[in-house]
């Protein structure tokens, strides 16, 4: 008679090559969707960084260019955020996947008066002028 213990090694390796799958998955599937939530965080931050340079960018090219100048802007935003502007800045606070705020920063030289206006997620025109025969350049949003 032959004896066959090849079936009992082949169940005895998939039991260990199942329990150790299960062991790597539940310590890396933790650290991965932490990785996940930093990237994230890092493309929002990175956009919201481009949409104030380009909003800073014009309110440069408008002051620059003096009385009477006009620029349009068209960002497409992600999701919905709040602009800050001063004299010399252009600012946003976006929320983190942990709760946290990051404020974003643009340096800008301008004689705009301290306002802010929300950027709603999608296509948005911002629209950065000086009137003629006035001390203050404006900036607002485009209704449509």
């Amino acid at each position: 008679m032959i004896r066959d213990d090849r079936a009992q090694i082949s169940l005895e390796y998939l039991l260990i090559f199942t329990i150790s799958l299960i062991v790597i998955i539940v310590f890396t599937l933790p650290l991965t969707e932490e990785a996940i939530k930093d990237t994230m965080d890092v493309n929002d931050a990175l956009c919201a960084k481009s949409d104030l340079s380009k909003i800073s960018h014009a309110i440069k090219i408008v002051y620059g260019q003096g009385q009477g100048s006009k620029q349009i802007i068209r960002l497409h935003v992600t999701k919905d955020i709040r602009i800050n502007i001063g004299n010399d800045y252009v600012s946003s606070n976006i929320k983190l996947k942990d709760n946290s705020d990051k404020r974003i920063v643009e340096h800008v030289d301008s004689n705009i008066k301290q306002t802010s206006f929300f950027l709603d997620k999608g296509e948005n025109i911002i629209i950065v002028e000086w009137p003629q025969d006035s001390e203050n350049m404006i900036i607002y949003k485009k209704l449509f």
